[in-house]
């Protein structure tokens, strides 16, 4: 599958058929976590099973059914039901929600210098953060490949007191394979074996039952977070340099929870369980779905009680944009990951028959071989067979493409799948055409042969020069790795959008960071092309996506855990989000597309752990105060019970909190028809000096008037909190045209610090 599709995510409610075909189904059944029937019995595991028993026949063994059983993400567990049983279970006392078993997807040499990471600097953020020693990062993949070198333990303090966790031993997997970087590995394989067909085989397609990386996703992503440093890295002579990942000094423990098929949640769940009582303080997950109700989307419910526990949660934003309100993971308690791209680039430049030229990417390894080449014929073939402009497999006619530059439109199947199928019909190079779809993205590739990815611009051009000839040709000027040239960061193409789909009232996503063509490790097993043909091996490959983004913002996550292990989930974040750069390299507006980027598609900008170290002020929230949210936005009591696993009375916790505002560091205002004003409350913490006095800068858009009370905040302390009013007061009519959208920020500043400015972005939305 192409980019667009591969690493989209998608949610699918699938039929189990492992033990009675076609009739069983995959839930997860939550449980009152004071349930009144648990005193009866003596663990936690034989009070689940008992309603499993109640259910079923008494001919059944009822473990056979029990997938999981969880106890830190979840009270509750897994298991296979039948309808009729379904029903039963759902009439039970104690029973509170149950949910089908949901399927999602997966959604560096650098990056870290691109962020200002920098050893030789004393007083920056790697130096104040021991490099993240002490911080253990949990990622939530496709597993590791731990003889990746990005993964030695050379230099690395002793395992963290603390860890709980196990080195989980399975296929060419045992305990030897961990060690002070690597501290832990597990696998979680219930949900996908039942959901599997009844032929299921551990070993199809080179799965690994066990935590060892089949796939190259995990690996990219544990390494990107927080793998050592590796001297000499580079993809087969492609951006030399020395890979590092985020935190380098951070220990990193890997849960396997995505397979051939997908990562189900029930899996997801029991990783999230398990890491819990493990001891990480970072939970990575470069994988969801598509935006849900936070009551139906497991990743929400487990990381909530992750974050009670002192756990920072960071997830992918998807890979859904630049559609409006694509965003997933947008429960307010997790940090909310886009993408955004590199001042690097690898030119691989189409020079036609009629001496124009054409940008285009590439990484293909060989590059000497098409420098001086001569030109070569060209085609585009349609109508041959049924997928021929997009290269599928058989579609393409060996007499007609042998020997020749073959282009093949983007789209469907992946991107280095189509240079496999040219290079097996006997092409000589190719050159991958971007549609309307994917526009100007430049996701570049490993590829098996020359070959290139030019723009939608360009490849309009290519074949307005195709259709202009009897005989095109071109050739490909392969141009290395070309570094400052472009601006940058600028947002990915495919990073998805706000404005929240469940939540308007959190502003979504919360930052973007690094996630197109990012170099990081990669197992032994596969090529750098991921494509099962190719037998090239090397240590890193490069890979694009929000799943890239999010281990960035996990490794800065660890450096500000170790700089600062008092901070709460929601100082974390907030000292990433106020302290986010709005302006690329260049000191200009980040841009998306062709146009400045808006707030839907950076939330609070680009992260810059440099000033995220030191961020002077922060926006604190408590677990309860997540609560009198969800309270304010009409969540009903069971609804909030199965969100948070507290039973509350809203009417009595509204009454105790009137006009209540999350603390929450972006703004996000909705005028509804007939609305003309609305305030807004923040609490901000002096983390900075005592003795300091920030004023007010305000950029308001014209639509809305902006009122700000006090204009000064007088601290005489740290840790000391003073809270401030926002009056937002339309000029214009709600309900009189289509929904419409304007933004702002407000950025608190030290006087005598002047690195201490803390950005808050608003955005305003008329219904």
């Amino acid at each position: 599958m192409d980019f667009k599709t591969h690493l989209f995510v998608s949610i699918l409610f699938l039929c189990s058929v492992c033990l009675h075909a076609n009739t069983l189904q995959t839930y997860i059944v939550q449980l009152h976590p004071q349930g009144v029937t648990s005193s009866s019995f003596a663990t936690k595991p034989s009070w689940h099973l008992s309603f499993l028993q109640q259910t079923m026949s008494s001919e059944e063994d009822a473990s056979s059914r029990l997938l999981y059983s969880y106890h830190s993400a979840m009270e509750g567990f897994a298991a296979q039901l039948s309808e009729s049983e379904l029903e039963s279970l759902q009439m039970l006392p104690d029973v509170i929600a149950i949910r089908p078993d949901h399927r999602l997807q997966i959604h560096t040499t650098y990056s870290y210098k691109f962020l200002g990471l920098n050893t030789a600097s004393s007083n920056g953020a790697w130096h104040k953060s021991a490099f993240g020693r002490g911080t253990i990062i949990g990622v939530l993949d496709t597993g590791v490949w731990p003889e990746s070198p990005s993964f030695n333990d050379r230099g690395m303090p002793p395992v963290p007191r603390k860890w709980r966790g196990i080195c989980q031993e399975g296929q060419n997997f045992n305990s030897s394979n961990c060690n002070k970087k690597l501290i832990g590995a597990r696998f979680f394989t219930e949900g996908h074996r039942v959901a599997s067909v009844s032929s299921y085989s551990p070993d199809a397609g080179h799965e690994y039952v066990s935590p060892r990386d089949s796939h190259g996703h995990g690996t990219h992503t544990s390494s990107t977070a927080g793998g050592a440093s590796v001297g000499m890295a580079s993809v087969f002579g492609n951006a030399a340099g020395v890979a590092r990942g985020m935190a380098p000094g951070a220990h990193v423990a890997v849960y396997k929870v995505c397979w051939l098929n997908g990562c189900y949640s029930s899996d997801i769940l029991a990783a999230m369980d398990v890491a819990i009582r493990d001891g990480v303080d970072i939970l990575s997950l470069s994988l969801g779905g598509f935006p849900i109700p936070l009551f139906d989307d497991s990743i929400a419910i487990g990381s909530f009680r992750a974050v009670e526990h002192g756990i920072s949660v960071v997830c992918a934003a998807g890979n859904g944009g630049p559609i409006q309100s694509s965003v997933a993971n947008e429960a307010p308690w997790i940090a909310t990951i886009g993408a955004s791209t590199l001042d690097r680039s690898f030119p691989g430049i189409v020079q036609m028959g009629n001496g124009k030229y054409l940008y285009g990417e590439s990484m293909y390894p060989g590059n000497h071989l098409m420098r001086a080449g001569k030109a070569l014929e060209l085609v585009y073939v349609t109508g041959e067979n049924s997928g021929s402009e997009y290269c599928f497999r058989g579609s393409l006619p060996r007499a007609i493409v042998r020997g020749k530059i073959v282009v093949c439109d983007r789209g469907v199947n992946g991107r280095a799948e189509k240079g496999e199928v040219v290079k097996e019909a006997g092409g000589a190079a190719m050159i991958l055409a971007n549609t309307e779809i994917n526009l100007e993205e430049n996701s570049v590739d490993v590829h098996v042969l020359p070959a290139t990815l030019i723009g939608f611009k360009e490849s309009v051009h290519l074949k307005a020069y195709i259709n202009s000839t009897r005989r095109p040709t071109a050739r490909i000027v392969f141009g290395g790795t070309v570094i400052g040239k472009s601006r940058a960061p600028a947002v990915a193409q495919f990073s998805a959008r706000g404005p929240s789909y469940s939540n308007p009232s959190i502003l979504k996503p919360d930052v973007i960071a690094p996630g197109v063509n990012i170099i990081a490790a990669w197992p032994q097993n596969l090529g750098p092309s991921g494509l099962p043909e190719d037998s090239r091996r090397g240590n890193f490959t490069i890979m694009s996506g929000t799943s890239m983004a999010c281990p960035h913002a996990s490794g800065i996550a660890a450096l500000l855990r170790s700089a600062h292990p008092k901070w709460s989930p929601a100082a974390i974040k907030s000292a990433v989000m106020t302290t986010a750069e709005v302006t690329d390299h260049s000191g200009k507006p980040i841009m998306d597309g062709d146009k400045p980027a808006g707030v839907f598609a950076i939330g609070a900008g680009h992260v810059n752990p440099e000033r995220a170290i030191d961020p002077g002020l922060i926006y604190d929230i408590r677990p309860e105060e997540y609560v009198t949210h969800l309270c304010s936005l009409g969540y009903t009591k069971s609804e909030i019970l199965t969100i948070t696993h507290r039973n509350v009375s809203c009417r009595e916790i509204l009454q105790m909190n009137k006009g209540f505002n999350l603390n929450y560091p972006s703004i996000s205002v909705t005028f509804k028809h007939g609305m003309r004003s609305k305030m807004i409350k923040r609490r901000v913490t002096n983390v900075g000096s005592p003795n300091s006095i920030y004023s007010l800068e305000l950029m308001a858009p014209k639509e809305v008037k902006v009122k700000v009370k006090p204009q000064r905040l007088i601290f005489t302390d740290i840790n000391q909190s003073l809270s401030y009013r926002v009056w937002f007061i339309s000029r214009k009519r709600a309900g009189t045209a289509k929904m419409s959208f304007a933004q702002g920020q407000l950025t608190w500043v030290n006087s005598k610090n002047s690195l201490h400015r803390v950005k808050s972005p608003f955005s305003v939305t008329w219904k």
